[in-house]
C-alpha cells in the first residue's frame, strides 16, 4: 500500500508539480497548524478548544499561497543561479530570503486579516512582522542552505514543506500572540 502511494506521488510530482505541492503543503499545514492547537489546549492556562474554522483559513492560505509562489520561484531560482557551488547557493539563498520571504510573510499576515475578516487586515502585519522576519530568517537560511546544496530541483518544494511543519508551528505560535489592540 505505502509502495503504491509512494509510486503514485512520484508520478503525480512530475506530471502535475503545483497540484501535488499544493496537496503536500495543506497536508503539512494542517498538520502543523492542528499540533500547536492541540499544544495549546493541553499547555495553555486557558485550555481553548480545537478551532478548526482557524485551521482551514490558514491552511487554505499557507497552502494556496506558499505551494504555487514556490514552485515557480525555485525553477526561477534555478535557471537564473545555477549549480550548487557556495556563491550559487549563496547567491539563492539571499535571493530567497531577502526578495521572496518579505513578500510572502507580508502577504500572509494581510490574507489572514482578509480571512478572519478583521476590520484593520493591517494590524498584525504591524505588530508582528519583524519578529516572523527575524524567525524565518534564524530558520530557513540554514534550512534553505541545505535545500539548494542537496535536494533535486523537483523536491524543492516537497522538502521545504517538510521543513515547513517545524516553521509553521512557529508562525502559528507568533499568530496566536495578542496584539496591543486584541490584548
Amino acid at each position: 500500500m505505502m509502495s503504491r502511494l509512494a509510486g503514485w506521488w512520484r508520478h503525480s510530482l512530475r506530471r502535475r508539480p503545483v497540484f501535488t505541492n499544493t496537496i503536500t503543503y495543506a497536508t503539512f499545514y494542517t498538520a502543523a497548524e492542528l499540533s500547536q492547537q492541540a499544544f495549546n489546549k493541553i499547555y495553555s492556562p486557558e485550555k481553548p478548544p480545537l478551532d478548526f474554522a482557524a485551521a482551514a483559513r490558514i491552511v487554505t492560505v499557507g497552502s494556496c499561497l506558499y505551494a504555487p509562489t514556490l514552485y515557480f520561484w525555485y525553477k526561477f531560482l534555478d535557471k537564473k543561479f545555477v549549480g550548487t557551488a557556495v556563491k550559487m547557493v549563496a547567491t539563492k539563498v539571499m535571493t530567497d530570503q531577502f526578495v521572496m520571504t518579505p513578500v510572502l510573510l507580508a502577504a500572509f499576515y494581510i490574507l489572514m486579516g482578509i480571512a478572519e475578516r478583521k476590520e484593520d487586515i493591517f494590524e498584525e502585519i504591524k505588530a508582528k512582522y519583524w519578529k516572523t522576519f527575524i524567525a524565518n530568517q534564524a530558520f530557513w537560511i540554514p534550512g534553505q542552505t541545505i535545500n539548494f546544496f542537496f535536494v533535486p530541483s523537483h523536491l524543492r518544494v516537497v522538502y521545504v514543506a517538510s521543513a515547513s511543519f517545524i516553521w509553521i508551528n512557529v508562525l502559528c505560535f507568533i499568530k496566536r500572540q495578542k496584539t496591543e489592540k486584541t490584548a
